[in-house]
């Protein structure tokens, strides 16, 4: 063992031995290579002090163990094709109702048109999720699908969560089997994990009632896997929700990973209050607004703690907790940060306040001053590249002046326009 790792292995072990027993034997447990349980993990979210310091010192250390010090991120577009849906959930300040002003439809050719501009400016990826609006034709998401594949063919579609693809059966009359299926032979290459807001059935039904529901949630990652379709895993936290809610969300995702194996990273999501309907019109009792500082390191230790021997990667998401706190979390456990976005329309109606693009060159500065090695990566996390601290190149995204929003277009013009304004489809004008 090389002097530094020794020194380090031998201050963490005296930090450990100092702690109150009941803690030190989780983390022993889990730096001797074992799952720790739901419970112990509920342990950890009630640490402060040393308690804490040690917690997330092992966090770092199994993150080194695992994956090394390359931190990862992909170079992607978010097309958040319409923001008219017919869940109202406590918690979704991004959906309106189809009668509201600023409801839009991205038309096919628009959100070709997004494609191609994201691979021309160096994307792998396309993120797509949107609202769920009504009477949606049941093939909706299978022709955007091949639209896309067609036009862009190299690129990656990172498309609609299992609410989603739970709506998209229902109004094609399918199993959720077969709809993903048929999604697949589309062109999806992954799932995004959303819609997993704790996975706890009486929590889901104070914040979000009607919404897609703990089993469902389940049916559709679970499904993905089986039909090779890789998938994301989420959660979002700071509102409502308890430590044994949260450790108890860690062991589904666990359990699901173990059966499958087809879950390729875990991303803690901050709850963002600002708009929040539960919040700001108080819908919801007690609803907190957003974890502190020290939940968030918690939130995102924890999940490398518990996980770490079955999904190695844990993603700090940048809008939602900036980049300051983002490249603090490279030391409590986190290897990636997610990708470039340059559209961001959810979390921007949240009121979160970090923008809608991150440059890759942002991304390699924050992550070499962290004393970290950045590398370029795809969706499913093989390595597109990886760059040396002497590596000055720029990519194209890294060449968009301070007009972010003439180039690329943001949600604040988005739900202003006329061009895109939603109709009901029972209007005669109506088009999809």
């Amino acid at each position: 063992m090389p002097a530094e790792a020794e020194h380090y292995a031998k201050n963490m072990e005296t930090m450990i031995g100092a702690i109150k027993p009941e803690t030190a034997a989780v983390l022993d447990r889990a730096l001797s290579g074992q799952d720790i349980t739901s419970e112990e993990a509920v342990v950890l979210f009630g640490t402060e002090g040393q308690e804490y310091n040690a917690m997330v010192m092992v966090a770092d250390d199994l993150r080194k163990r695992t994956v090394g010090d390359i931190v990862t991120y992909v170079v992607n577009r978010n097309i958040n094709f319409t923001n008219v849906c017919i869940k109202r959930c406590g918690f979704c300040a991004f959906s309106r109702d189809f009668r509201e002003e600023e409801g839009y439809l991205l038309p096919v050719e628009e959100i070709i048109r997004r494609a191609k501009e994201a691979w021309d400016y160096g994307a792998t990826e396309v993120c797509i999720q949107a609202g769920l609006p009504p009477k949606m034709e049941g093939d909706l998401y299978i022709r955007l699908c091949e639209a896309i594949n067609r036009e862009v063919p190299d690129m990656h579609i990172h498309g609609f969560s299992p609410e989603e693809v739970l709506y998209g059966s229902i109004r094609s009359e399918s199993t959720i089997k077969a709809y993903l299926t048929e999604l697949k032979a589309a062109g999806v290459g992954s799932l995004p994990g959303t819609s997993a807001e704790v996975l706890d059935q009486d929590l889901r039904d104070q914040i979000s009632p009607g919404r897609i529901t703990v089993d469902q949630w389940t049916e559709v990652i679970t499904t993905a896997h089986e039909l090779g379709i890789p998938t994301t895993s989420t959660v979002m936290f700071g509102y409502l929700e308890t430590a044994t809610q949260l450790a108890k969300h860690l062991e589904l995702i666990r359990g699901i990973q173990q059966q499958t194996g087809g879950i390729t990273e875990f991303v803690p999501l901050s709850f963002v209050h600002t708009e929040a309907p539960m919040f700001m019109k108080g819908l919801v009792r007690d609803v907190r607004p957003g974890p502190s500082g020290m939940d968030v390191i918690k939130m995102h230790a924890i999940s490398r703690i518990m996980l770490n021997n079955w999904i190695p990667n844990i993603q700090a998401s940048w809008v939602k907790e900036g980049p300051r706190m983002s490249q603090l979390l490279l030391t409590a456990g986190v290897n990636d940060l997610g990708g470039t976005l340059i559209n961001e329309s959810i979390s921007t109606a949240a009121g979160a306040q970090h923008g809608q693009l991150m440059r890759p060159v942002e991304f390699r500065q924050m992550i070499r001053q962290a004393g970290r090695i950045p590398a370029e990566r795809y969706t499913t996390y093989r390595t597109r590249r990886v760059f040396s601290d002497t590596d000055q190149e720029l990519d194209p995204l890294d060449l968009v002046g301070d007009n972010v929003e003439e180039v690329f277009g943001s949600y604040d013009r988005l739900v202003k326009l006329d061009t895109y304004r939603f109709e009901h489809p029972t209007k005669p004008s109506a088009t999809v």
